[in-house]
C-alpha cells in the first residue's frame, strides 16, 4: 500500500478550471497540502499525466484562490458513473491554501 506524503482531508468543494472552454467545473473530493483528488465531467480528455492545470478554489470564507497543478494521473470512469477521476499535484501551494487546510477537520 502506498503511503501518502501528506494527510488527506475529505471535502465536497466545487472549483473551476481556468483557461478551458467547456465543462470547466470540477468537484474536489479530498485534498492535502500537496495534492487534490477531483471528479470531472465525462469525456474530458484534457487531463493527461504531466499536463498543467490551473484551478480557482472558493474557500469557506468566500475568498477565491488560484492553484497551479500538474496532473499526476487520470481515470475515465464514464462507462460506470459518467465521471473522470483526476489526481493533481499542487505546485507551490499558496499560504492561503495552507491556512485553509488547517481549518478542516
Amino acid at each position: 500500500m502506498e503511503r501518502r506524503r501528506a494527510e488527506r482531508k475529505t471535502v465536497n468543494l466545487k472549483a473551476e478550471r481556468i483557461s478551458c472552454t467547456e465543462n470547466c467545473s470540477v468537484f474536489i473530493e479530498n485534498l492535502s497540502e500537496s495534492g487534490i483528488y477531483m471528479i470531472t465531467a465525462p469525456n474530458n480528455h484534457d487531463y493527461v499525466p504531466g499536463a498543467e492545470v490551473d484551478l480557482e478554489l472558493e474557500l469557506n470564507s468566500g475568498k477565491i484562490i488560484n492553484l497551479n497543478c500538474h496532473v499526476k494521473w487520470a481515470v475515465d470512469n464514464s462507462v460506470e458513473d459518467r465521471t473522470n477521476s483526476v489526481g493533481l499535484e499542487i505546485i507551490d501551494p499558496p499560504s492561503e491554501y495552507k491556512e485553509f487546510l488547517k481549518t478542516l477537520h
